[in-house]
């Protein structure tokens, strides 16, 4: 296999295309956007993808960007201690685990791309229309999407779609799929300059299923401060149907869901606070697909949130995106035959992310709250009334072998 087509420039777009490109492979990525921008808001990166990216040679550039997250908290509604685990380097294993802007990440690695690659092996402002196998090779047909201005075919030996939950070409092969399937529940994002809480590199989980807030410091050069750049995500159960495409990751005011967190006073994190001084604050609904039974269809893969999208529940989205491109990388480097690599790619990482889906839809590590909501909604005085240490460890430890980042299976790699 000699070149590759990457559909997609976000995060598992361009670390497939680093990836291809170390092991011998010629990569150009294409984007529908015309320009590529530093959007959105805090990400987790795991340890098994921090190590993924720290063999691409970006550890540098990640301990600039990213906040290493020193612990992870689970609390109820009322701020009370669940579960606390030391997380990344604390936690003994080998590689951090970040805190880290979306957008700041997208541009280390689209910088990375084009210094390794060239200027030239990223196209944007092309929006995939069609594509054909051959049996030979595969050719895809581009359009400018604003105009709809056909921009020519391009030809390569593989191609893989790294297009999103809304994948044209996850969509040719299931056509008849239909939308992404609500949860019910809305997340509003957002990012807010505060003071510091708990150890100033901390990740905390408030609250429950039907009720929860999110929060973690993605900034060093705010902390280099004294300040803390927090990442939130509020989220309600809402019902009711699907808010429409369009209105996916718009601007709302925070009114609309901010009475709802009026007491969530924590002491150590004033929640309302933090939502009133935010600026921008974006509304996403909670959306994944069922697991399909096949990825690759001859030289055509899917990787990324096309291929697996899941709720965004244990710190995965990325992580497993960037999995994602270290095992087709793997695979290609195996097999030369390119077929049977996009093969070996779909069996090696087919069924763990579908069991991070499943997972998340009985909502992962944040089962602990949910329990806890329900034996003790009125609050508790001591935890071990409502539930146990083994019971929290052995939810804890479960998850981990089902995202890979068991920290001892891990490590010996």
């Amino acid at each position: 296999m000699k070149t590759a087509m990457v559909i997609g420039g976000g995060i598992g777009g361009l670390v497939t295309a680093l990836k291809l490109n170390r092991e011998g492979v010629s990569v150009r990525v294409f984007e529908s956007v015309g320009t590529i921008k530093a959007l959105g808001v805090g990400i987790n990166l795991l340890p098994h993808a921090v190590r993924v990216l720290t063999e691409l040679g970006l550890e540098e550039e990640l301990k600039k960007t990213g906040i290493p997250t020193a612990e992870l908290m689970y609390v109820n509604k009322f701020g009370k201690k669940i579960w606390q685990e030391d997380r990344g380097l604390n936690a003994g294993y080998r590689w951090p685990q970040y805190s880290i802007h979306r957008g700041r990440l997208q541009m280390i690695l689209l910088k990375a791309v084009k210094e390794r690659l060239g200027e030239n092996a990223v196209v944007t402002g092309h929006h995939l229309t069609s594509f054909h196998d051959s049996g030979d090779n595969v050719t895809a047909e581009f359009i400018t999407k604003r105009t709809g201005e056909h921009l020519g075919s391009y030809h390569a030996d593989v191609m893989i779609a790294a297009d999103g939950i809304h994948s044209v070409v996850r969509n040719f092969f299931y056509p008849d799929e239909g939308p992404p399937k609500f949860s019910g529940r809305i997340l509003w994002r957002g990012l807010t300059e505060s003071t510091p809480f708990l150890t100033g590199k901390s990740m905390i989980m408030a609250g429950h299923q039907d009720q929860k807030i999110v929060a973690y410091p993605i900034c060093p050069d705010t902390a280099a401060k004294g300040r803390s750049l927090v990442n939130w995500i509020a989220e309600l159960t809402v019902g009711g149907e699907m808010p429409p495409r369009a209105d996916w990751n718009h601007a709302v005011d925070k009114e609309k869901f901010l009475p709802k967190f009026a007491k969530w006073d924590f002491g150590w994190l004033d929640v309302p606070q933090v939502i009133k001084s935010a600026t921008d604050i974006f509304e996403f609904p909670m959306v994944d697909r069922d697991p399909l039974p096949q990825w690759t269809f001859g030289r055509v893969t899917l990787l990324g949130d096309a291929a697996h999208p899941m709720y965004p529940i244990g710190s995965n989205g990325a992580s497993q995106a960037i999995l994602d491109a270290d095992a087709l990388g793997q695979s290609i480097l195996e097999n030369q035959n390119a077929e049977l690599a996009l093969k070996s790619y779909e069996q090696i990482r087919m069924e763990p992310t579908a069991n991070i889906v499943f997972a998340n839809r009985k909502n992962g590590p944040e089962e602990v709250m949910q329990i806890v909501e329900e034996r003790a909604t009125k609050g508790f005085e001591s935890l071990d009334d409502v539930i146990t240490k083994q019971e929290l460890e052995k939810i804890a430890n479960k998850y981990k072998k089902v995202a890979g980042f068991d920290r001892e299976t891990l490590n010996q790699k």
